[in-house]
């Protein structure tokens, strides 16, 4: 997955699988298009392994999550990368200052929070908003897949 979203030229993209890994195996996420996901940080995002007291999160911080489905015949495929990353204070208000990304298994950049496509990704803090106020708009995998 990570050489067919390394195709976009963004760097994460290319280099979000060698952050700290916040999930025990693939989980499937109803939230990503009933997608099994895995969870992924940057150095910043550290405190991401408390998880729901984690708290705000700094300018820097990186999340990620790649996606898989598995198809009726048992076979799987790639699915989208979805990227968030925190951004200064007003860079969007909306989305609680995270820049959300989503790079297509092909490398294609779907869209990009006050980038290419923005509108298509108001979905993504729209989702993350019923967090906002508690966990920074993080959502956290379920308990039975968390690293500990």
């Amino acid at each position: 997955m990570v050489k067919g979203y390394s195709k976009s030229g963004m760097k994460d993209a290319a280099l979000y699988a060698d952050w700290d890994k916040y999930a025990t195996q693939p989980y499937p996420s109803d939230t990503h298009g009933g997608r099994y996901v895995v969870n992924y940080g940057n150095a910043q995002s550290k405190a991401y392994r408390k998880y729901e007291d984690a708290g705000r999160m700094p300018v820097g911080a990186k999340l990620a999550k790649d996606s898989f489905v598995v198809k009726a015949d048992g076979k799987a495929g790639p699915g989208p990368l979805f990227l968030m990353e925190k951004m200064p204070k007003g860079f969007n208000k909306n989305s609680d200052d995270w820049r959300y990304k989503m790079v297509m298994p092909n490398g294609q950049l779907f869209g990009m929070t006050n980038g290419k496509n923005s509108a298509a990704m108001t979905f993504c803090y729209e989702c993350h908003a019923a967090v906002a106020e508690d966990q920074d708009s993080m959502m956290f995998l379920p308990d039975e897949y968390r690293v500990n």
